[in-house]
């Protein structure tokens, strides 16, 4: 057995511990709690002791495309190996990184997972979507390219499915269950990185997003819904879409009915910041689209907060070699928008697993029972907040009891 010996104890959601202690037994955890009444070491356990002690983290909205450009038309002429070689490094810079678990909702992710798995690749658990679905036209479309070209892209890369109509719809959930997907993604609204749809238009009718969360629901999946106009949010939660992807126009009245039916937000303002910071690499249709969303995510992230909605950090990092690693940037973004410091670490830990309903493992705290995914810190995070913006202040991770960094 492990024991982490930590000066305190950050258990994901609760309390934090001073001078507490996690006890690792192979993939499991057997105790998280103060030093006082935990199991005393043998000779042969393993003694580490730490400044600060939590779950691993969650990214609950990530991308493995292997792009080393903001230009997604680029796939056209990208090689999928190539592509897939670059996510490994990536892997292991959100691992480094503290970040044990990440849903990945389009991309490889799909084919890399078993692989993560079985040890060949070093990183995160990826539950992974597969290819996330969208309207011919729609925020999953590269408009500028030849449609049957479009086609055959988003299956090479695991990016996107371009479905209309019932029929269409289900025949592309079950595409993705056929691999083994861990939930559905499907483009409620349009989007900021794709050319010619408007971020504030309703993609994919009430009737088909129905459609879309009923078949994913005989398989125990959730459908994560990208949104950032209104219509699309209302839309999504109408047909019953466990979580709301950037939520960047989302009011009073969709915060209350987020609440209501128990979705979950990722407002991903990381890439919000990233993609206005690099204004020289965006298309000018991102650009001017990025501009327009900014204000209102900030208010809308403030809305979701002060409303009670259930959050969960995610990045939505899609660009191989930047910020991967720099994941945990998002809960200092969370904690601008008016999350304590304690929130934005549940909404990294424990409301993480959550996103996913009934395919959510043990993980994302630390109790007795759950999934030995641990890291520890060199300074207390509720005292530093500077620990999330540098990837070596994680002195320790543990994956499923294994200590890999």
């Amino acid at each position: 057995m492990q024991h982490v010996l930590a000066e305190v104890l950050i258990p994901g959601r609760g309390d934090p511990i001073e001078d507490g202690v996690v006890v690792l037994d192979g993939p499991s955890i057997v105790y998280a709690g103060a030093r006082s009444a935990a199991p005393a070491p043998t000779s042969d356990d393993v003694v580490h002791e730490v400044a600060a002690v939590m779950p691993g983290l969650w990214d609950s909205h990530a991308h493995l495309v292997g792009l080393r450009d903001l230009d997604l038309n680029l796939m056209a002429v990208s090689d999928e190996a190539m592509a897939a070689a670059r996510c490994v490094g990536d892997l292991g810079a959100m691992l480094d990184a503290g970040f044990t678990s990440i849903r990945e909702v389009g991309g490889l992710g799909l084919s890399l997972a078993p692989a993560i798995q079985d040890g060949t690749v070093r990183g995160p658990s990826t539950y992974a979507a597969g290819r996330m679905l969208s309207t011919t036209g729609g925020h999953g479309d590269l408009h500028a390219l030849p449609l049957d070209m479009v086609h055959g892209i988003g299956c090479r890369f695991g990016f996107s499915i371009l479905c209309d109509g019932v029929p269409e719809v289900l025949r592309a959930v079950r595409t993705n269950l056929r691999k083994n997907a861990k939930l559905i993604k499907v483009c409620a609204s349009g989007g900021v990185m794709s050319e010619v749809d408007h971020p504030m238009h309703q993609q994919f009718s009430d009737e088909e997003l129905a459609a879309i969360v009923a078949e994913a629901g005989r398989a125990d999946r959730i459908v994560a819904a990208h949104c950032h106009g209104k219509a699309g949010i209302m839309a999504a939660l109408r047909a019953g879409c466990h979580t709301i992807e950037h939520g960047s126009f989302l009011d009073e009245e969709a915060a209350d009915l987020m609440v209501e039916t128990g979705a979950m937000l990722v407002p991903t303002r990381f890439v919000v910041e990233a993609l206005l910071g690099q204004l020289e690499g965006l298309p000018p249709y991102a650009l001017e689209k990025g501009r327009m969303v900014d204000d209102a995510h900030r208010q809308a992230m403030a809305i979701a907060i002060d409303k009670g909605v259930r959050i969960a950090a995610g990045c939505d990092i899609f660009v191989s070699g930047q910020m991967y690693g720099e994941n945990a940037g998002e809960i200092g973004y969370l904690i601008d928008a008016g999350m304590t410091d304690l929130q934005a670490i549940e909404a990294a830990t424990a409301n993480g697993p959550e996103t996913l309903g009934p395919q959510a493992p043990r993980s994302g705290q630390l109790v007795a029972g759950y999934d030995a995914d641990v890291i520890a810190l060199d300074a207390n995070p509720l005292e530093d907040r500077s620990v999330w913006t540098h990837a070596d202040r994680v002195t320790h991770v543990w994956q499923q009891g294994r200590r890999v960094k």
